[in-house]
């Protein structure tokens, strides 16, 4: 191992210095990426089966690609299985506002120059907040549902249903 390779391995194993760590009892699925994860994160979600098969048939293809060369850069790889794909604050209901959001994970928003109240109520604008791996609270849902827009999480427009069989259309997707 080179010396550069050493100095950055050691900046992986250190705590971060320049920032700060949120205090929040999480249920995080192991590092890692195949079939079984990716089912087992549908399943934390309550997902419908459809998804499920989507988020499958798109693994298998992205296990057919090969990483980009970059121009002139002499980068590693990544190491796709050393990542964790799920982390979710523990908490027993879904908050149905900001308000009711852990002041820990506002605090983290805070730090981190977002301020949600304060901005979402200011700016009239209305804002999703995402911590990990899902939407911790969502302002404004109830104003803009008055107005007929559905403003809402991905994993909770796959959950909605609108009228009979149809289901809410997530903001990420409604531009494609």
């Amino acid at each position: 191992m080179t010396e550069t390779q050493s100095q950055v391995e050691q900046l992986i194993q250190s705590r971060y210095k320049a920032g700060f760590y949120t205090d929040i009892e999480s249920d995080t699925v192991e590092a890692g990426l195949n079939e079984e994860v990716i089912a087992m994160i549908s399943a934390k979600k309550d997902e419908p089966l459809w998804l499920l098969e989507w988020r499958l048939k798109a693994f298998r293809h992205w296990q057919t690609l090969t990483s980009p060369d970059w121009a002139k850069l002499k980068v590693p790889g990544i190491d796709f299985q050393r990542i964790h794909y799920y982390s979710s604050p523990k908490q027993k209901d879904r908050p149905k506002s900001l308000d009711e959001v852990d002041p820990k994970l506002l605090e983290t928003f805070d730090k981190l120059g977002v301020p949600l109240h304060e901005r979402a109520r200011l700016a009239g604008v209305a804002v999703d907040a995402v911590f990990d791996s899902v939407s911790v609270g969502t302002t404004f849902q109830k104003e803009l549902m008055e107005a007929g827009v559905i403003f809402c999480s991905f994993s909770e427009a796959v959950q909605k249903p609108i009228s009979g069989s149809m289901r809410a259309i997530p903001a990420s997707l409604s531009a494609r």
